[in-house]
């Protein structure tokens, strides 16, 4: 006769039928799965709309109130003309539409290209626009335009996806494949006779973290000027976020969903990666402290840095002022260090 004990009535210990509690198993075990993919697909939901809103590049300037100004006409204000500049002395006409490489070279960048009064032998700045912006922003063309008050050739560039730039995917990608972008200026610079020497580049907000990650990925660009940079793409990437009003969390998500689609390189590259093969060359720093887009701790963190690979910085964190607003509100002295910074780095553009 077989063991009465093992029946399928019989109690398992506990007191309950051993199938009973199998089927009681089992369903937890259903329910923690559809938890799980339940969770997984918020996430990736989330992850994606992130990764939409983050990287979008929604009007590249076709519908920013600057969208139709030249160096000749330009005007210098903030988002509601709290803050404006008289632009009147700074305007120039003595520039050309460029158009050259990527170094992607399936793209070609286009810009606008000042020399100097000593034409292409004279020390140039590249200058580069941030997210959702181009070349006619207030933030890039004030200080181009001061830097060729000055005696500076100027080259102002869209970054691909942006103006007059050609497109890839719409897409931006925290500056880790607009970098090649910023370096095929400075090629073409080098193709037209400019000395490496005195090329330098310029960078407001997302367009100064660009600018930093091409100076760490090409160690002939001799000097750069960061103005409102981010440090980390993570950190930056996810306090925007939160000040959004979206949790943080989304951001790793976003990344991650991102590179899934198809945008490999999303904020594979960031300053905090490409300042410490500065090697000792030029990089100065301006911060708001009021900024609320990208937080004044960034600019600390950058100097700290740069201070470890070799370059001594102290940052200039503008009191009152929010993000980009520093040389609207001290115009006068954001001027003289700009001019100066450069003309120590890369020359006097007066002597020949």
């Amino acid at each position: 006769m077989g063991d009465a004990s093992t029946g399928p009535g019989t109690p398992a210990p506990g007191g309950a039928p051993r199938g009973r509690l199998r089927r009681r198993w089992i369903a937890l075990a259903g329910i923690v799965v559809v938890g799980i993919v339940a969770a997984v697909a918020v996430w990736g939901v989330a992850g994606y709309l992130a990764y939409d809103q983050l990287s979008t590049v929604h009007t590249g300037c076709a519908s920013r109130e600057f969208a139709a100004q030249t160096p000749a006409d330009f005007e210098a204000y903030d988002g509601d003309h709290s803050l404006t500049v008289d632009t009147a002395p700074y305007r120039f006409t003595d520039y050309t539409d460029v158009a050259f490489p990527s170094r992607d070279p399936s793209l070609t960048i286009r810009g606008w290209y000042a020399p100097g009064p000593g034409g292409v032998a004279a020390p140039t700045v590249i200058v580069v626009h941030g997210r959702d912006s181009c070349r006619r922003d207030p933030v890039v063309m004030l200080p181009a335009a001061m830097l060729h008050r000055a005696g500076f050739g100027v080259l102002l560039i869209d970054l691909r996806n942006h103006g007059d730039s050609d497109s890839d995917n719409g897409r931006w990608a925290g500056g880790a494949k607009e970098y090649r972008d910023v370096l095929g200026a400075w090629d073409w610079l080098v193709a037209q006779g400019a000395d490496p020497v005195r090329i330098g580049l310029f960078g407001a907000s997302l367009g100064a973290g660009t600018a930093t990650i091409a100076t760490g990925e090409e160690p002939r660009v001799a000097a750069t000027f960061a103005d409102s940079s981010y440090y980390s793409f993570d950190v930056a990437s996810s306090e925007y976020t939160e000040s959004q009003g979206y949790p943080a969390w989304v951001v790793p998500a976003g990344i991650l969903v991102g590179r899934l689609l198809g945008e490999t390189e999303l904020g594979s590259r960031d300053p905090a990666s490409e300042i410490v093969r500065l090697a000792g060359r030029p990089f100065d720093i301006v911060h708001g402290l009021s900024d609320t887009t990208i937080l004044p701790h960034n600019a600390v963190e950058l100097a700290a840095a740069a201070y470890a690979a070799g370059t001594s910085v102290e940052p200039w964190i503008i009191p009152g002022a929010e993000h980009t607003q520093g040389m609207l509100l001290r115009p006068g002295d954001y001027e003289a260090r700009l001019v100066a910074f450069f003309r120590g780095a890369l020359g006097d553009p007066t002597v020949r």
